[in-house]
């Protein structure tokens, strides 16, 4: 392989840092301590930390000149990856690096070893040059796919803080469209519990005279979810609406039909494929999660006394888990049928994070992007939950949320990918950023 920087990933990539799996969690700790390494040989300082039993590497590049007046970002990512299996899919083996078709092929080459390494180059070969006009903080963990908390802990007991953040750990929204990320939505989940008596009861005796626990969930549930992709008034307090920034990179994304038919999805209503960017991005969503009573397998002709149900909603940016979890609460408790009894247990929680798109290390970070890939990126959202967003917003860190990845990248799948020429390209965007930043 001739790409000079195929080696070095290569050796960082072929270490099974499986978080999920007890029996990598050696694997884990070398992926970590290969990220310390790399940054302690480009003159920097990193240590992998036990932060209560997860690894955590922090650690800092200094800016070449004038260190002490010098901008500080912070960069995140994670070294730990997915499980590989199932392997028979892979077309090389999963902890082998490998190029073939112009693709980077490997477990972690997108999510997120590959694209955290452009960001460690970046930083090495400037301040190798002498040329670092930023200090560079490192602050990356080893459980992101197991949950995530470890980072999020440490940011909220973090003192010093940063100036801005950059997070390569997404995608283009095709080759050669680049895109930030600028929000995500919260998650608030929920179990139920619905009793209508003592015991299950003969449907020919009680049937049509007694309640029935199955139905009274159901019209309990009926009563929350949303009625042609709206919630009701009080479950949507809060939102921050998209600017017509946002609403311009949107308009370059695929369109929501063609969304939903990749996904083998069928819309949930005649407006739901056109409206599907605002419902994902910018709308809170409800979705019962499983519900389980009664005999649904078996002929058993019985009234179920008890019915339970999950239940979960992804909070849009800018509203509240503890403004909007009582409400669900309400809605459910006066929904549920007279005779009922309702158990509402709240089993986790995760705030939405935004960024202000006209914030100056983001407007910063577009300029730098345009510069280099000569096209300035969309500005969009995403509807799934990441913790360290809100926690960063929570300390005032304008985030950069980006990456080199394309939508067929597979990540969390079998032949996971990144296009080998977006290597170097995303060395010198993070170089052209770091350049940039200097300028908060």
């Amino acid at each position: 392989m001739s790409e000079p920087w195929f080696d070095e990933l290569a050796e960082w990539l072929r270490i099974p840092s499986v978080s999920a799996d007890p029996e990598r969690a050696g694997d884990v700790i070398r992926a970590g301590e290969w990220l310390c390494d790399f940054v302690r040989a480009a003159g920097g300082t990193c240590d992998l930390i036990d932060w209560h039993g997860q690894p955590l590497a922090i650690g800092e590049l200094r800016a070449s000149t004038s260190a002490d007046s010098a901008p500080t970002i912070m960069v995140y990512g994670h070294f730990d990856v997915q499980p590989a299996a199932p392997l028979e899919l892979w077309d090389s083996p999963p902890f082998e690096p490998t190029i073939r078709d112009g693709k980077l092929y490997c477990r972690g080459a997108a999510d997120d070893k590959g694209q955290l390494y452009l960001l460690l180059a970046a930083a090495r070969d400037l301040a190798v040059a002498g040329e670092l006009p930023v200090n560079v903080r490192f602050c990356c963990d080893g459980e992101e796919e197991t949950g995530g908390h470890s980072i999020v802990e440490f940011l909220e007991a973090d003192e010093r803080g940063a100036d801005a953040a950059i997070i390569f750990d997404s995608g283009m929204i095709r080759e050669g469209i680049p895109a930030f990320n600028i929000a995500t939505r919260g998650l608030i989940y929920f179990h139920l519990t619905l009793r209508t008596g003592e015991k299950d009861l003969h449907s020919g005796m009680y049937g049509g005279a007694a309640l029935n626990a199955v139905h009274a969930l159901v019209r309990t549930l009926d009563g929350i979810v949303a009625k042609d992709g709206r919630l009701v008034d009080a479950l949507r307090k809060g939102i921050v609406p998209p600017t017509a920034e946002e609403l311009a990179g949107w308009a370059e994304l695929p369109v929501g039909a063609d969304e939903l038919g990749v996904a083998g999805a069928r819309p949930a209503d005649a407006a739901a494929a056109e409206e599907f960017y605002r419902r994902t991005f910018a709308e809170p969503s409800l979705d019962v999660n499983g519900v389980e009573s009664g005999s649904p397998h078996l002929q058993k002709t019985v009234l179920p006394v008890e019915a339970v149900a999950n239940l979960s909603i992804r909070l849009a940016p800018g509203q509240k888990v503890e403004e909007i979890a009582p409400e669900v609460e309400r809605l459910l408790r006066e929904a549920a049928p007279e005779g009922a009894d309702l158990t509402v247990e709240r089993w986790s929680a995760a705030p939405a994070g935004i960024m202000a798109p006209d914030a100056r290390a983001i407007q910063l970070g577009l300029n730098a992007f345009e510069r280099v890939l000569g096209r300035r990126p969309a500005l969009i959202r995403t509807g799934g939950t990441l913790p360290i967003v809100p926690a960063l917003a929570d300390k005032g860190i304008d985030t950069i949320i980006t990456g080199f990845s394309l939508p067929d990248a597979q990540i969390h799948s079998p032949n996971e990918n990144l296009p080998a020429a977006y290597v170097p390209l995303g060395i010198e965007t993070a170089k052209e950023l770091f350049r940039e930043l200097a300028g908060l």
